[in-house]
């Protein structure tokens, strides 16, 4: 394929294993950046990011008695380098009634036909060693997998995230992300908690060429963003004056042959009519993939692209494409991989933040911020200095930081200046009726 030349249909689809191979060694050698909880918020939660190699049928399996290998023999095992071969993530989807699990700290919506998926995780308990302690014993309790077997082995952790509410006024908790892989072929089957389901999605269905990422959204109630819980006046208020957030979305996609777990095989069997098999939340839902998710799938993708000092030309972005990604995030690999240059991708993991369904919403937001763009382009500024990122500069921190302060600006603006124009309309409306 030429260089700089979009993949066709009946080019050969190039397989994902060797970026994800290239991914996790980085993730594996990179310090992640760490981030202290304040005093005022000691809470902390882990998160589980599980990749899993799946063999071609054909396959000729190692001897499940053997040693497991190690990260690098693991990626030069014949099975795994097939070309047949699949490697996938797995996400998991909550039902409503499942008992709340603070690691996914997003905004409750209502899901409908939809599905919401996200990591298995959860809150540090008082006596966990640690995040990557507690990301696996959340995984064990949550979905029935034990990341201590000889099957699975840690990579290492991305970057902590902070989970903030009130449009990132409040900070809630501090999250760490961690990623493990399955090093053998085959593994104990999961076992989920009631009104849980698993979902393994093909890395391809996320960074290849051929098949891009098929971008949607999710609307949020911008009330539940800023009004407190008890206060349903200030809420409806707010809901008139403000509208409607929406947030950027992949939608997934499993593999046909893919195992999907879902909890209770005794309850699904009860159910007896198509109503109430969806009522129940076990028929087939289009998987949404959203916000702080999104945002650690990102952080993962972004490890899949090969940074490197040279100051090449971009190509173009292709017209018509529903992304708000760099065409490097669909696209993370090339016949030569340094062409690929994290500086395009980094920035990227930023727009994603939400969009207001009222117009003059945005417009405000843009006016504001000016701060926002000015951290973008230190953020690409730093990528393209040096080819890796500035650890010491926690820029997806400050760009989400800097971004709700345009928003709460703009908001004051917003309710300001409806609340004004509907006191004048008053005024003017009681004025005309009176000098009847």
């Amino acid at each position: 394929m030429p260089k700089g030349k979009p993949a066709t249909k009946t080019e050969k689809p190039v397989p994902v294993t060797p970026l994800l191979a290239r991914a996790l060694q980085r993730i594996r050698s990179t310090p992640p950046r760490m981030i202290a909880s304040p005093p005022t918020q000691p809470r902390r939660a882990a998160v589980a990011l599980l990749i899993r190699v799946v063999p071609a049928p054909t396959a000729k399996l190692p001897d499940p008695s053997s040693a497991p290998p190690s990260l690098t023999e693991f990626f030069e095992q014949a099975w795994v380098k097939d070309p047949k071969s699949r490697a996938e993530i797995l996400f998991l989807h909550r039902q409503a009634d499942s008992t709340d699990n603070s690691s996914q700290t997003q905004t409750r919506v209502r899901e409908g036909r939809e599905a919401h998926v996200a990591f298995p995780g959860g809150r540090t308990e008082a006596d966990d060693e640690g995040g990557h302690y507690t990301a696996m014993r959340q995984t064990w309790e949550e979905i029935g997998i034990d990341l201590a077997e000889k099957y699975y082995t840690c990579i290492g952790q991305l970057d902590d995230r902070e989970i903030t509410t009130s449009l990132g006024k409040r900070l809630l908790m501090i999250l760490s992300p961690f990623v493990f892989l399955q090093v053998t072929p085959t593994a104990p089957p999961p076992d989920p908690v009631t009104a849980t389901t698993i979902h393994w999605i093909p890395l391809t269905s996320l960074v290849s060429p051929l098949l891009s990422p098929k971008w949607s959204s999710v609307s949020v109630d911008a009330a539940s963003r800023i009004a407190p819980r008890n206060s349903i006046a200030l809420r409806f208020l707010i809901r008139a004056l403000v509208g409607s957030m929406e947030f950027r979305a992949i939608v997934l996609e499993p593999a046909p042959d893919s195992d999907t777990h879902i909890a209770s095989e005794k309850k699904k069997k009860k159910l007896t009519s198509t109503d109430d098999i969806i009522e129940k939340g076990y028929s087939p839902k289009q998987l949404k993939l959203w916000g702080l998710s999104l945002g650690m799938t990102l952080d993962l993708m972004s490890y899949m692209i090969f940074p490197q000092s040279s100051r090449g030309t971009m190509p173009p972005k292709e017209k018509g494409s529903e992304s708000p990604l760099s065409p490097y995030m669909q696209l993370p690999y090339q016949d030569i991989a340094e062409d690929l240059r994290v500086e395009y991708v980094a920035p990227s993991l930023a727009s994603v933040f939400p969009r207001f369904s009222y117009p003059d919403v945005n417009f405000w937001i843009w006016v504001f911020g000016k701060r926002y763009r000015e951290v973008i382009r230190g953020w690409e500024a730093s990528l393209r200095a040096g080819g890796v990122n500035d650890r010491r500069i926690n820029w997806s921190g400050s760009a989400l930081s800097t971004f709700y302060a345009a928003i709460r600006k703009a908001l004051v603006v917003v309710i300001v200046a409806r609340a004004l124009g509907i006191l004048f309309g008053l005024a003017f409306a009681g004025w005309w009726i009176f000098s009847q």
